[in-house]
């Protein structure tokens, strides 16, 4: 028997996602985004509220990073989801995590977090309280340790976490389950 729910942020699972960009003056921001998704072969849209401290820096700085929290990150991880760079201007400084400016957009790569992709701001549309964040995928960068021996990202890995939107708890990636494009290849009649 199914019980109503009522309408509610009920997709599981949904990515862990850590968006840096730089301020006016050069300082990095990192936020926790669970709203985010790739929208495109090349690009990806995050959902932003207007008094994000990085929305305005994405604005300023036309380009940002979208990096995958890990289990070994997740304390950080959380902490920019608890803490507005609004209110405290040296959030990152204060995580110990290290960042290095892309080669390939003017927005930090947080040394940190296994893959960074990385972004020019392509345009943004409001969407009720929040702002679609359309980026151009530039480049995605990883940390060899996270690849395969093909030099393609191992989810295994990678050690990513999930965010919850039940029970508000991380999780993560468990074992692979099945291959896509394959395992629905019993109902295409021959």
């Amino acid at each position: 028997m199914r019980k109503d729910l009522g309408p509610q942020p009920a997709i599981f699972p949904m990515p862990v996602l850590m968006i840096a960009a730089y301020d006016e003056k050069g300082t990095v921001n990192v936020m926790n985004a669970a709203w985010g998704m790739i929208s495109d072969m090349k690009q990806i849209t995050l959902f932003l509220a207007e008094d994000r401290k990085t929305l305005k820096n994405i604005r300023v700085s036309k380009a940002f990073t979208v990096s995958l929290a890990t289990k070994d990150t997740m304390a950080a991880a959380d902490y920019f989801g608890m803490v507005s760079g609004n209110s405290v201007p040296d959030k990152f400084a204060r995580s110990g995590l290290h960042a290095v400016k892309s080669s390939h957009v003017n927005a930090p790569v947080i040394n940190e977090f296994p893959v960074a992709i990385e972004c020019e701001l392509e345009q943004e549309v409001r969407s009720g309280d929040f702002y679609a964040v359309v980026g151009k995928i530039i480049n995605i960068s990883a940390d060899e340790k996270a690849l395969d021996e093909n030099g393609k990202i191992n989810p295994l890995k990678l050690n990513a976490i999930m965010f919850d939107q039940f029970q508000h708890g991380y999780y993560s990636v468990g074992e692979k389950a099945g291959q896509a494009w394959n395992e629905g290849k019993k109902f295409i009649k021959k």
